[in-house]
């Protein structure tokens, strides 16, 4: 039976999911009832203290040529690039919602996604994009995992300050106007501990999908690491895994996994 209610326009019914603490509202919009273009309703949903607070909205609609398309927005109410951690959740939503069931194809903003999930439905491993370029500002290196991010190696990452440190890279010279995710990364020995200061929250998030992503492929790459490859990544609200295959040139198979939790649903009124 079909996991599926009603949609009011003035009411619409919605998911609260988190992936390692990056959470989102999502919305059943195969109906299309949900006035999506109005960015203050976004913006009001996903904030914490005058709506269901979120990292970020999600609508999941119908495609002709996939099983959903997801569109995602950042809590500041405008339409984002993609989102790794809300893929893996989109995924476990559809699932929910009896659409898919042990696996999918759907359609992001960045192109199409092959994903699957386990049985109980709360863990995703998410295809991503191939990067082909990874390029250097200084000590960090810059590459786009179907949104934009800078990755800088750092110590003592418990006690560092990521929102003033990441807030003053985001809006530096380089990168104010069209924006990019700063990724501060400490190297633990048998996994990588992140810490994101994410564009469109502007404010640290528990994880970022593409951003660890682009951390395990920055680190590869800095320490020469090819052949097929896993990570396992610590960020504030969990733990994720990065797989992927690197030939000392481009990356391919890259996997994004982790968790993917249904936390309460309800209506807006």
């Amino acid at each position: 039976m079909l996991n599926t209610r009603p949609t009011d326009p003035l009411r619409p019914h919605f998911y609260k999911y988190q992936g390692a603490g990056n959470d989102f509202v999502l919305i059943d919009n195969r109906n299309q009832t949900f006035q999506y273009r109005d960015n203050n309703l976004v913006h009001q949903l996903c904030d914490r203290r005058f709506g269901v607070g979120a990292d970020g909205l999600m609508l999941l609609q119908n495609h002709s040529e996939y099983d959903f398309e997801m569109l995602y927005f950042n809590a500041d109410g405008n339409l984002g690039s993609m989102c790794g951690n809300g893929g893996r959740c989109i995924v476990a939503f559809a699932k929910h919602l009896g659409i898919i069931d042990k696996q999918t194809n759907f359609l992001a903003v960045d192109g199409p996604h092959y994903a699957k999930i386990s049985e109980k439905g709360n863990w995703v491993d998410l295809q991503m994009i191939d990067v082909h370029t990874i390029s250097r500002d200084g000590e960090a290196y810059v590459l786009n995992t179907g949104s934009p991010h800078y990755v800088a190696q750092v110590t003592a990452l418990k006690e560092m300050d990521v929102f003033k440190q990441g807030s003053e890279i985001r809006n530096n010279a380089t990168y104010k106007k069209e924006g990019i995710n700063v990724n501060f990364v400490e190297d633990k020995g048998d996994h990588l501990f992140v810490r994101t200061f994410e564009r469109g929250v502007e404010d640290e998030t528990f994880a970022c999908g593409t951003g660890v992503t682009a951390v395990a492929l920055a680190i590869a790459k800095d320490q020469e690491k090819t052949g097929s490859q896993v990570t396992e990544i610590e960020v504030l609200g969990g733990n994720l895994r990065v797989g992927f295959h690197y030939d000392g040139q481009e990356f391919t198979k890259v996997f994004l996994c982790g968790p993917a939790e249904l936390v309460f649903e309800g209506n807006i009124r």
